[in-house]
């Protein structure tokens, strides 16, 4: 679109101040005046992208729709806006590099001495250009990783510069920064913010818009002297507090004005504020729930943010049956057959965790052996999937060494396999299915009843799947797979019908959940966790 106006989101004095969901704030501002966004991240670490990142060091792995595993924060964006992230809204210094590198040795640069400036500036100003040349859209949010003054993040601040002064109006630069509070001063220091800033402009940069973080209110005295010490107009600096829930983010940040001060900068008009009803309601219904629920997650990571898709799923879905829902981490490597009631107790349902490799899978086997045996709420994710086949393999079926072949390539019953195809190419790369695929659910299962309809499509990320020469032996003994991928017959989904709600799911539903469109099976779940516990 001739005429998009481009957003460009930095952060200053320190990190996890929350770039991502004010970049988020923005896109669900704007959406609500009618315009069409989207939202991308460039990171300025050096892996191509987070998918050999350690989950409890980087947090989750988050994945597009097209396939792309990428930073958490592209979670943030889809809950916030319901927008659909793909490749092009992510990339990482290491993408850039080697994209650049790719180009001289084809010599697409004829000779030319390849330098950060022009050839790394250059395309990342393309990266940042070509969301908007792909879709018809009103506004590019682009969040920049890390903070100003990081070496690392030194190229896109300069191709920021570049576009700021190509793109004229239709560019802004949104900053947020860090308002500390002295306690033996008793007094909340700006001087912090004043030199972030004041490094953004050292390299070119004038924000447009500032946005305080601060755990203490800010008022109108401190705000004007930030806004005339930063060159920035006074009604457009803003406060962040903190708040119960982010997502009350967005209306804190539309009553002080945010998305009206961007409209104004990049010289259109503003009109009337829009209500926002269903946002409005869901945070309504949130502080009203009074119902509790624990919900337990068995998996090995001991990091919220290594779940950060699933536990915003869960809590996202108790809303809508009024409940306020508590997850607990279960460290799945600490839980054998002697103590899983122990170490599962006091729990209203339980979530067997997605994950990779061997460490704590015995104690999932042993936590999903214990949910059906005992006939608890229980869902499954990814890896939860094949536990939950490798526990009924052992202990129903009686085949004592089942297992996943990249587990115990020695099993006689390998229940859980990987695909026929991908078994030459296993050894040339990380070969996986990645992003969405489509799934047949069956007629009069549980899960046919948690969706509605007999099509969905759900985001993958694995490269093992239940063997299908197992199917039987399943079926016989009380196990059903019920929903398949019709283009190779993979199992995608299982359950125990004669049970309460056991069902696994090959899929990530939770990358799927937004505030208003919460994941279909996720709140199927939470549903018969609220009939139990009632």
């Amino acid at each position: 679109m001739a005429d998009t106006k481009y957003i460009f989101v930095t952060g200053g004095v320190a990190s996890s101040l929350g770039k991502g969901v004010i970049s988020s704030s923005i896109g669900q501002l704007l959406q609500a005046r009618g315009y069409k966004i989207t939202i991308q991240k460039f990171d300025p670490y050096i892996n191509v992208d987070p998918g050999t990142l350690n989950p409890q060091e980087h947090g989750e792995c988050y994945v597009t729709i097209d396939g792309r595993e990428t930073d958490l924060d592209l979670g943030h964006y889809e809950r916030f806006t319901d927008i659909k992230t793909t490749r092009w809204n992510t990339f990482t210094t290491g993408r850039i590099y080697r994209d650049v590198i790719e180009k001289e040795r084809r010599g697409d640069y004829m000779g030319k001495t390849v330098q950060v400036v022009p050839h790394i500036t250059d395309e990342i100003k393309r990266n940042m250009l070509l969301v908007s040349k792909k879709e018809d859209l009103d506004f590019v949010i682009t969040e920049i990783g890390g903070t100003v003054g990081d070496i690392e993040g030194l190229p896109y601040l300069e191709a920021i510069r570049q576009l700021k002064w190509e793109l004229g109006k239709r560019a802004v630069c949104v900053h947020l920064t860090y308002v500390p509070y002295l306690s033996a001063a008793g007094e909340l220091k700006t001087k912090p913010t004043q030199h972030s800033v004041k490094q953004l402009q050292s390299l070119g940069i004038q924000p447009e818009v500032l946005v305080l973080r601060a755990e203490h209110h800010l008022d109108t005295a401190l705000m004007r002297k930030v806004a005339s010490f930063c060159n920035v107009l006074p009604d457009c600096v803003m406060q962040s507090p903190d708040v119960p829930s982010i997502f009350e983010l967005p209306i804190k940040m539309q009553e002080q004005g945010l998305d009206a001060a961007i409209l104004r900068q990049v010289g259109m008009e503003v009109g009337p504020t829009p209500g926002m009803e269903e946002w409005r309601n869901f945070i309504t219904r949130r502080n009203n729930a009074t119902r509790e629920i624990n919900i337990g997650l068995v998996g090995k990571y001991d990091l919220k943010d290594a779940y950060k898709s699933l536990f915003e799923s869960l809590t996202q879905s108790g809303v809508y049956h009024d409940s306020k829902v508590k997850c607990h981490f279960i460290n799945s490597e600490k839980i054998n057959d002697s103590n899983v009631a122990e170490m599962l107790a006091g729990m209203d349902g339980y979530v067997i965790c997605p994950g990779f490799g061997q460490r704590g899978l015995e104690g999932k086997i042993a936590a999903a052996k214990y949910c059906r045996e005992n006939n608890l709420i229980t869902l499954g994710i990814c890896l939860g999937l094949h536990v939950m086949a490798i526990e009924f393999a052992r202990n129903v079926l009686g085949y004592q060494d089942a297992n996943c072949s990249d587990i115990d390539p020695n099993t006689t019953h390998p229940v859980v396999d990987m695909m026929e195809e991908l078994k030459a190419l296993h050894n040339n790369g990380n070969i996986m299915r990645l992003g969405g695929y489509d799934c047949t659910l069956t007629a009069g299962s549980k899960v046919h009843a948690a969706y509605g309809t007999e099509k969905i499509v759900e985001r993958h990320r694995h490269r093992y799947e239940l063997n299908n020469a197992y199917i039987e032996d399943f079926k016989k003994a009380g196990l059903e797979c019920t929903g398949f991928n019709p283009e190779n017959n993979l199992v995608e989904v299982i359950e125990i019908p004669s049970l309460k709600w056991f069902i696994g799911v090959e899929f990530h539903p939770e990358y799927s959940s937004t505030v208003l469109h919460p994941s279909p099976i996720i709140m199927d779940f939470i549903k018969n966790v609220v009939a139990v516990k009632n």
